[in-house]
């Protein structure tokens, strides 16, 4: 049997639904003789009976019946992924799939995705939430259309990164621990205190490895933890001391339940840098949150 053209099937709904040629002709813009000749076309090709006609109209043949039930549904989903289509370019659809370190989330993401929420409420977004390395993998893995880590970041080939903002981590104490009454210390003095970090898993191991190195010391915490947003409570509950984001430590720093504590010619700068995976061509939903980060990055 030949291929039976698209255009027979999507005749042949109209046909059925409506029970009438004319009516069919009238809602594709055709003639009455046009359709009539299509239906005859696709029976053929069909090999059976489809319809039959009357002064009243069509009537389905029971092999009719049985064409017109897949046809509906077929019809049906290409039409329902249409609009779907015409929703996302409209942006009143659509999902982005993000992931974020928390370092990344509280210090870039969250306002830019409250301002986005805002823009497209019809948008779904997706979030997960893990270390650099487990974000950036599975961003390259094709799970995720854009992520947003801390550095550092190891190479992945395909994977364009733009910076997004540079922010300094600071070395606090409780205030009410005896960590907090010397505030000014060398980076060796730093390993007489017990530390609070993450541990071997994270990138922020590897950054404070490499940036005590010169010092010929090796970064050792005494509590290792799985995510940053533990580090804090640990050290406002007088367990050690530890190195965190500035602007989450801000709220602390200024009720005063924690104190900052100076490192002598140490500077723990890093950054949150927006990551894409540059064989793959963003949705409309994605291009806009990507170009909200950016706006956002350069204010």
């Amino acid at each position: 049997m030949d291929k039976v053209s698209y255009d027979y099937y999507r005749i042949f709904y109209y046909v059925a639904k409506y029970g009438s040629i004319s009516h069919a002709a009238e809602i594709l813009r055709s003639n009455q003789p046009n359709i009539t000749k299509y239906m005859n076309n696709l029976e053929s090709q069909l090999g059976c009976r489809l319809m039959t006609r009357s002064n009243k109209g069509i009537t389905l043949t029971p092999e009719g019946e049985k064409l017109y039930a897949h046809v509906q549904i077929a019809y049906s989903q290409l039409r329902e992924a249409e609009n779907e289509l015409s929703g996302v370019g409209s942006m009143r659809t659509g999902t982005v799939r993000i992931g974020a370190t928390e370092t990344a989330l509280y210090g870039v993401l969250l306002d830019v995705l409250a301002k986005f929420r805002a823009a497209y409420p019809g948008i779904r977004l997706y979030i997960t939430n893990g270390s650099t390395s487990s974000t950036a993998a599975a961003l390259h893995k094709g799970l995720l259309d854009l992520a947003v880590v801390t550095s550092p970041i190891d190479f992945l080939p395909d994977i364009q990164s733009t910076h997004l903002l540079t922010f300094e981590e600071v070395l606090v104490a409780a205030a009410s621990s005896d960590f907090s009454q010397k505030r000014r210390i060398t980076p060796s003095e730093v390993f007489s205190y017990p530390i609070v970090s993450l541990g071997r898993h994270a990138k922020t191991y590897d950054f404070y490895s490499h940036l005590f190195l010169p010092y010929g010391l090796e970064w050792q915490p005494d509590i290792d933890l799985a995510t940053s947003d533990q580090i804090l409570p640990m050290i406002k509950a007088g367990l050690g001391i530890g190195f965190v984001p500035e602007f989450m430590a801000k709220r602390d720093l200024e009720q005063k339940t924690i104190v900052p504590i100076e490192v002598i010619g140490l500077k723990a700068e890093r950054a949150i840098v927006l990551l894409e995976d540059k064989t793959k061509c963003l949705s409309a939903a994605a291009a806009a949150l990507k170009q909200m980060m950016l706006s956002e990055a350069e204010t």
